[in-house]
């Protein structure tokens, strides 16, 4: 088990690495998808999500390898983890795409009217803060924070071809489905804004991890609030969508 830790750790410090390179100079490029096409977005987009969500996913995956059980040879345990990480990848790429036509409309919009990049920043904060204090926002955290039930299911139904990719994607939309409103706010902070993305991957690990998650998860919807209402007065909360307007 301190094997597969260990991998999951390390997975996610290289991604880090390749995130912090790819990031000098990224956010000069102003608001949207900072000149990438989609296929090397989501290369990016993969990338980022493998170095802020891996430390949070990585109890997960334990847990699933301990479920596959000890009876099965170290290469069958690893090719079976595999699977389930890279469907919990898949799950993630697919939001990306919905992330990458969300950039492409906001550049374009900023760049004609560079005064809606406040509300535009102001409604991202708002829709965040909105989905952290949501019933839905409940039901996956819950999920992604006591799996186990889940995971005994996935033992007892989930056969077939690609089990394990089946069951990898099927958390990882849970995993989507409780943090794609933290992603959200990446729009008005900077997509390569790495102190923002380290904030983030900080309150993923605390809100799945720590005992008073989702208490922490409720505090930081309330903070979202208030940023949506300084945001129409405050550029400096938004770097990510001011930059275009000042080139």
């Amino acid at each position: 088990m301190t094997a597969a830790w260990s991998l999951m750790l390390l997975l996610a410090v290289l991604a880090w690495v390749l995130v912090v390179g790819q990031a000098d100079g990224s956010m000069d490029m102003g608001p949207g998808t900072m000149g990438l096409g989609l296929p090397l977005f989501l290369l990016l987009w993969v990338i980022m999500m493998i170095a802020m969500m891996f430390p949070s996913v990585a109890p997960v995956a334990v847990t699933w390898v301990r479920a596959i059980g000890r009876q099965s040879s170290g290469a069958v345990r690893a090719a079976r983890t595999t699977q389930f990480v890279g469907g919990y990848l898949i799950a993630w790429t697919a939001f990306g795409l919905i992330v990458y036509g969300i950039l492409t409309v906001t550049g374009n919009v900023v760049e004609s009217h560079p005064e809606a990049g406040r509300w535009i920043g102001a409604g991202a904060f708002l829709l965040a803060g909105l989905h952290q204090l949501s019933p839905l926002k409940n039901m996956c955290l819950s999920h992604c924070r006591s799996p186990m039930g889940q995971l005994v299911q996935y033992t007892g139904y989930r056969s077939g071809g690609a089990r394990d990719l089946r069951v990898g994607i099927h958390h990882g939309l849970y995993c989507v489905g409780c943090c794609w409103g933290l992603m959200i706010v990446l729009i008005p902070l900077g997509t390569m804004n790495i102190a923002a993305m380290a904030g983030l991957a900080a309150v993923i690990f605390i809100e799945k991890l720590w005992r008073l998650g989702p208490v922490f998860s409720t505090v930081v919807g309330v903070a979202f609030l208030v940023l949506a209402a300084l945001a129409p007065f405050q550029s400096w909360l938004l770097p990510g969508l001011e930059q275009h307007a000042g080139m």
